[in-house]
Parts: C-alpha cells; structure tokens; sequence
C-alpha cells in the first residue's frame, strides 16, 4: 500500500482546518478594508483577521466548529478505494485526537457522540477516477452554523421583499440574494456561496457544495454565469448585512455558480453557504507513496499574515468605550446596557448549548446560574493536565494551556447559532437567573421578550473567531454533563476581557431585527435589477 499516505491525509486535515487559503485570506483582506476600523464591522473584521494568524500560528483550529469533512478524492486507474476510504477514516480518528477536528459525528438516534468524527456518513468520501497518474485528495470543513443556512428553491416561487422569482437566470439571481439576505449573522458574515443551477434535490445540493471548490478569483468559464456571479457580488454586498450581521459594507466574499440538467417538472436553485472561515484544501500525492508532490490552492511557503505582528499581539482593538464586566452579574448592571455597548467579561463563564438547553428545562442546573454567563459554545478540548503555557510568539499569545481540576485545556472557543436555543432560553433565564447569554446571529422575539421581563442581555461574539477567544480563557475548572459529549458538555471556564457586542438589551431593543428590516428594505431596492 502508500506508506505515506495516512501521514498525508493527517496533514492535510491539519493544514484544512488551521490555515485559510490564500484566496480566502485575500478575500478577507478587501472585507476588512471596505470596513471602517472603529465601527462594529470593523472591529469584528479585525477580530477574525487576528484569530485567522493565531490559528496559523498555533496549528490551531480557526474555528471550533470543524463541521462536517467533506473529501473529494480523484485516484488512477487500480488505485484501491477500500483500503484509501478506511485509511482516510483513521486519518480522521487521529486528527480528532491531537484537537485539530472537534468531535462532531453524532448519532441521530441516540444522540451520542462518537468522540472521533466516524460513524455511519461520517466523514464524506467522494471518489473519482481520472487518467492522471497522481491521487488527488481536496477537503472542505464546512461548520453547522452556515450548513444550517444553506437554501433551495423551487422555481417560480414568490419571495420576501423580491417578489415572483421565475424560471429564468433573473429568477436565479433572486433566490440567490434572498439566501444571503436571510442568512444574515447566522451563518457568520461575510460568506462565500456555492450555487446549482437545476439537478434535482440532492444532485442540486451536492453540485452547490462542489462549487466551493473553486478558488474565489476564478472566472466561470460559462460567461452567463460568470455575468451572473459579478452581479450577485455587486449586490449582495450592497445589502448592509455586514460582518456577523452586524450591518456594514462586506456582506459575501464569494459566489461560485454551476448548471445542471434537469427534469422538466422541476427547477431547483440550491444555496450552499459558506462562512468567512472557509476552509478547503487540496494535495496531489504520489500514486506509489501517498507522499505530498504539491499543494493545491496554496503554493507550500508559509501563508501571507492578514495583520502586522504587533497588531495581532495587541489583541482586541479597544475604543476606550468598552464596559467591564465581572461575573455573577447584577439586574442593576445588566439594565444599564444599550444595544451597541461592547463589554469585556471577566470571572466565571458557563458554556450551553442545545443538549445543556434541553437538559435544564427538565432538571435542575448542575451549577448555580444566578447572575450567570451561558455561552453558546461547543469548544474543541482536549486532556492536558500536565499542561504550561506555551511562550507567546509573532503572533501574539499562545492558546492558554489551564491546570484547572478538570485537566482539560480549551483550544478553540468561538460561539455557535443561538437560534436554536429559542424555545428554551427565555424559560431559562426567568427560571435559573442567568443574566448574560452570549452567542452569534441573534435570538427572537420570545428571547426579546425574556430579556426585558427578567433583566437579562444577548450579547454578540464574533462567529469563527476560536482561537482569538480561546486566549480569553485563563483556565478551565471544571466540566458537568459529559455524558453529551465533550462540544454539548457544560464547561466551568474562567475567563478575563472577553469581548462581545450587546445586540438584543433589557429594554426590548434588537439590532439583529433593525437589520434584517434595514437590509430587507435594500433587497426590495434590487428587485428589479438585472444582471449587467
């Protein structure tokens, strides 16, 4: 067999989920250019900017939420495909282990985590034969968060704020401005999306996914549809969404569109939506050894820093407005704060995600919640009770490696969707007095309602930013419902100067639902525009 070859995979999975690409980083370059530096957008651009070189740094996830892998795999004529896809599995079992995959293969029925990232359609393997001589191996890890805003129409279909989509390219553009749109924070701004043209359901959702694939300056070698992406980007960052929904200038860094035949019944248009932490990449690998020949997407040099060093060491970029706040948090505090406020957190934070949120309305917490932080959270851990803090670097601290009595150290921990915690949370919070919940892309209107009648606050981190938080997090002291998994566990953290943005307040104010209506309004404005 390739000697080389499960080696290969492992650095490959490695490099995928640490390094963005270098169109991916000069698209995000443009992003935080177009942005001013002391808004909003700007200051959550230059939060992913620093995380994106932490990563690259620390060989460390750029985002906690390593999503599903997803393999393209082109082999020679004999290649062995059995031995490759199981090869390929342990590859991945491995690259779980050393942290650089967060366990996310979850059984459907059970519930159960596998802890490795295997089990039944985990990870996906595509193989394909061509007549080159080398194995050509091409992954994507596409997070939950942005997988959860993929979209498909079938055409014609009416549409909010667009009016009738028919089956026409002009059709298409609409559906594909209406996912953006309605992505909004949710799927962690600005995205790139991965469009089908026709198939059927699933041949429609696979062709979109495979369409991000290509590097985001490429140019459609079909000149409709390359006419049609030009206008999509034109338009869609036209819409206000911004950074994390945030409102701003960057809203999409790319879109990537292709056709297929379809039934005459039926006129699918599928949305793959990717985040701004789109990690894809590729190797060609000798057909005899497994060894790397050569990298694709990225020549084998270190990778362009989005920032300066000092910049990245100077760590958040402070206004001198921000707010301090320790935890247990009071009423008092929680009702002073506006929509807008940025507030640095410090003191004891819990993370809660969907099995946390499900568990508390039926049992009692096992901590007390009373003037608490829960944190939309599933962080990429691993054991390290002989852990010390690495020395810092060019790029600035390294991840803190906490004694804590749990032994566990905290690699990656950037927030996920809050919105699927919206038919526990209000109970929640008027139950248990939690008085800060932190996640991304905003809650709604029962949240909303629960953070007014309780005295409680939503607060915005920034989407993907896993590494930039895990240095926030000073130690870990201790874990409750492992049984869920390490990524729905409930994590004891200390934690000192995280930043995050007040975007739904005690008062019944919501800047999520001021820029959905601020950026429905441009995207009724477009409605009848053409493609140039």
């Amino acid at each position: 067999m390739l000697p080389a070859f499960f080696d290969s995979i492992v650095e490959l999975i490695t490099k995928t989920s640490t390094d963005l690409p270098p169109d991916v980083r000069a698209a995000m370059a443009r992003a935080l250019a177009a942005e001013e530096p002391a808004t909003r957008a700007g200051q959550a651009l230059t939060i992913i900017a620093q995380n994106i070189d932490q990563a690259e740094a620390c060989e460390g996830p750029i985002c906690q939420d390593t999503g599903m892998p997803t393999f393209e795999v082109h082999v020679p004529l004999g290649a062995n495909q059995i031995w490759m896809r199981a090869t390929i599995r342990e590859a991945v079992a491995e690259a779980t282990k050393r942290g650089k995959l967060r366990p996310n293969s979850v059984d459907s029925i059970t519930g159960e985590n596998s802890g490795n990232n295997l089990g039944p359609g985990t990870p996906i393997i595509h193989f394909d034969q061509w007549e080159g001589e080398d194995v050509e191996v091409k992954l994507i890890l596409k997070g939950g968060g942005c997988e959860n805003t993929n979209a498909q129409y079938a055409l014609p279909i009416e549409l909010d704020h667009l009016g009738s989509a028919d089956r026409s390219l002009e059709g298409v553009r609409k559906c594909i401005l209406h996912a953006v749109w309605r992505a909004q924070g949710k799927g962690c701004s600005p995205g790139a999306v991965g469009v089908c043209v026709g198939g059927d359901r699933t041949s429609g959702y696979l062709h979109a996914k495979e369409q991000l694939f290509r590097t985001l300056d490429d140019t459609n070698p079909d000149p409709r549809l390359a006419q049609l992406e030009a206008a999509i980007m034109d338009q869609a960052n036209r819409l206000t969404v911004g950074p994390m929904g945030f409102s701003g200038n960057a809203s999409l860094i790319g879109c990537k569109i292709g056709a297929l035949n379809r039934l005459p019944a039926s006129f699918f248009v599928s949305v793959a939506y990717d985040c701004w932490a789109f990690r894809r990449l590729g190797v060609r690998l000798d057909a005899q050894t497994g060894a790397i020949k050569s990298w694709l997407y990225r020549e084998n040099a270190a990778s362009t820093p989005m920032l300066a060093p000092k910049v990245v060491a100077e760590g958040f970029p402070r206004t001198g407005r921000e707010i301090p706040l320790q935890a247990p948090i009071t009423e008092e505090q929680v009702r002073a704060l506006k929509v807008g406020d940025v507030v640095l957190i410090s003191g004891r934070m819990f993370t809660g995600r969907d099995a946390v949120h499900a568990h508390l309305m039926k049992h009692e917490p096992p901590v007390d919640l009373q003037g608490s932080v829960l944190y939309h959270c599933g962080p990429v851990v691993v054991k390290d009770a002989l852990a010390a803090p690495e020395p810092p670097g060019e790029a600035g601290p390294a991840a803190p490696k906490p004694q804590g009595e749990a032994g566990w150290r905290v690699t990656a921990a950037g927030p996920t969707t809050s919105i699927r915690e919206e038919p526990y949370q209000a109970d929640i919070i008027r139950k248990y007095g939690v008085r800060v919940v932190m996640g991304k892309g905003g809650m709604g209107a029962k949240t909303l309602g629960g953070l007014k009648e309780s005295g409680a606050v939503y607060l915005n981190a920034v989407g993907g930013a896993a590494q930039f938080y895990a240095r926030c997090i000073e130690r870990v002291d201790g874990v409750s419902l492992m049984e869920f998994g390490t990524p729905e566990a409930m994590w004891h953290l200390q934690v000192r100067d995280f930043p995050a943005i007040v975007t739904m307040d005690a008062h019944g104010n919501s800047l999520h639902r001021d820029v959905e209506e601020q950026s429905g309004r441009v995207l009724a404005s477009l409605r009848a525009v053409q493609p140039q």
